[in-house]
């Protein structure tokens, strides 16, 4: 299963992607954002970094690049396509999903470990996940606060769009286990088909034990196994 990993100036997390993949089963290729078309990609990764520096704000301008018309295309196709920090960015920003992701509630860059709550396991990315699981992944950004207005919100929760909210070590849901002030928790959102998953933490980089937690790599291996 072919992978493309999207490639923009200022992305720096492609390589943990690939690696990621490769431990999965996969074969991720790096694919820069001037390629057009992707149709010979089974799925594709937007990964994380400082797209064109977050000039403007983040993934404004990646979000014009010719690549977005091939992945709109995928997305459209049913192919699954995940953005990860900067490609959740991004993504948002090329309208792959309802709302927006801002600076951080205390206008500072935050990185540290956090715990998700799997919110929906219906998409080929959660789908090995149970409903209600705690993860443990890392977060690493200073503009990931995701906001939507209340019927929007509301929209999103009839059409099962949250995938994950930030909890506890025990799974609730508090105000001091979200690291940027998301309305609701949301770590993570999808389109309504629920192909195109885009979330603020990083799975690639909680991939194996030794980095202190391997639950994102489920998350790859799932996304795999909805292909074919």
């Amino acid at each position: 299963m072919d992978i493309a990993v999207v490639k923009f100036l200022g992305t720096n997390c492609d390589e943990d992607v690939c690696h990621s993949i490769k431990l999965a089963g996969g074969n991720p290729q790096t694919v820069w954002f001037t390629k057009r078309d992707l149709s010979v990609f089974d799925g594709a990764v937007i990964p994380g970094g400082f797209s064109y520096g977050d000039y403007l704000r983040a993934g404004a301008i990646s979000s014009k690049t010719p690549i977005i018309e091939g992945l709109k295309k995928m997305i459209d196709m049913g192919k699954p396509v995940l953005g990860i920090c900067n490609g959740a960015q991004i993504g948002l920003e090329a309208g792959f999903s309802k709302g927006v992701l801002t600076n951080n509630i205390n206008w500072k860059f935050t990185c540290k470990w956090v715990y998700l709550k799997v919110v929906n396991n219906k998409t080929p990315f959660t789908k090995y996940y149970k409903k209600g699981e705690v993860l443990k992944m890392p977060v690493a950004h200073g503009e990931g606060r995701f906001y939507i207005d209340e019927e929007g919100l509301q929209e999103m929760y009839k059409r099962k769009m949250i995938v994950f909210k930030y909890c506890d070590q025990d799974g609730e849901i508090t105000e001091g286990a979200n690291p940027n002030g998301s309305i609701d928790n949301i770590a993570g959102v999808c389109n309504e088909n629920r192909n195109c998953v885009l979330l603020m933490p990083h799975p690639e980089r909680a991939s194996e034990k030794i980095l202190g937690s391997d639950d994102g790599l489920l998350m790859f291996k799932s996304m795999l196994s909805s292909i074919g």
